[in-house]
């Protein structure tokens, strides 16, 4: 952008402040259990209009009353809803899931060749909506790329097309270069635990790593997972060791007899109050990020007090450890618990 440009868009934007916080104190009263403040949505609006907008090549700059117009055709409850999903908002997800999770598995089995490819895409897509990175303590959800310049409906069918895309990609090994790079370099995998080894000219540095700090790692993971609770670790087997898909695992929480149904009720007002309401994907998602962030502390933990480890090697380790963890090794971590479901 040129200087000229961003001070006609500051003035612009600028005369409609009031617009926008009228539409915020609006959207805010309807549902303030969303978290979502101000700031957060002048933000959304602000990338929204300079993504739409704002024509570089030529110079232009918006009036305030197209700006104004433009704001006024967005769909703006759509876009306060996804704003609170990218933030893991529990509230706006029940929601979401309330009014959409039908209508994405409509999609998914639309689009997929057959019902258990249509299980996956499904189990995909919850997982790149509801974002299994944190980068700069911000939660990297597909939902921030919505800006509410179409329905959330049009846009969730255009994720779901790409889920089966990228899915049928990953089973004939025809992923590109620019598809890897579009997808911010994330293999499509379970999330949590694997990524791509490394190789090239960096393999002799990263084998002197491996084996100067591969003892540490594999210590410090055998006792962050002894520090799981058993429901804890039922679901990382579950999920990793077993592979069941995230609707499955909602599935067995709903059954009586489920070891995992009595710990959910406790974690849920709703349950509590519901018994036998429904159990969500992104319920399931929302745990399994605890179980990481848990373990995840204890691992780092254990690193430092224990091996005396500083900020950079317990990053070696981290990474060593999420490179190398197979599902074979996490089912050596949950031999312990309850076998039954």
């Amino acid at each position: 952008m040129t200087t000229e440009l961003p001070t006609k868009l500051e003035g612009a934007i600028k005369s409609c402040v009031a617009d926008i916080d009228a539409l915020y104190v609006r959207l805010y009263e309807a549902a303030p259990n969303y978290g979502i403040n101000a700031e957060t949505f002048h933000a959304a609006i602000r990338t929204a209009i300079e993504k739409y907008l704002v024509n570089e090549e030529n110079g232009n700059s918006p009036s305030p009353d197209q700006i104004r117009q433009f704001i006024s055709e967005l769909q703006i409850n759509d876009l306060f809803l996804a704003l609170a999903c990218a933030r893991g908002n529990e509230h706006a997800w029940w929601e979401f899931d309330q009014s959409y999770r039908r209508y994405i598995e409509r999609i998914s089995h639309h689009l997929a060749s057959a019902e258990t490819d249509a299980e996956e895409v499904l189990d995909s897509v919850y997982v790149e909506l509801y974002g299994t990175r944190v980068v700069n303590d911000v939660r990297q959800s597909k939902f921030a790329t919505y800006t509410g310049r179409g329905t959330l409906r049009g846009w969730l069918r255009t994720v779901v097309w790409h889920a089966v895309i990228d899915l049928h990609r990953a089973r004939h090994d025809e992923v590109s270069i620019e598809d890897w790079s579009e997808s911010g370099g994330e293999v499509r995998d379970r999330p949590g635990w694997r990524a791509e080894a490394r190789g090239g000219e960096s393999a002799m540095v990263d084998r002197v790593m491996r084996e100067r700090y591969r003892e540490a790692t594999v210590a410090a993971l055998d006792e962050s997972f002894s520090k799981l609770d058993d429901h804890e670790k039922l679901l990382l087997l579950y999920y990793h060791v077993e592979g069941l898909k995230l609707r499955e695992i909602a599935r067995l929480v709903e059954e009586s007899n489920s070891p995992l149904r009595r710990w959910f009720q406790r974690q849920s007002k709703r349950r509590i109050s519901a018994p036998e309401s429904r159990v969500h994907e992104s319920t399931i998602m929302r745990w399994l990020e605890k179980v990481y962030g848990k373990v995840l502390e204890n691992f780092r933990s254990e690193l430092k007090e224990k091996s005396g480890f500083g900020d950079a090697e317990i990053e070696t380790c981290v990474e060593m450890a999420t490179e190398d963890l197979a599902p074979e090794d996490v089912r050596r971590h949950l031999l312990d618990i309850p076998a039954e479901r």
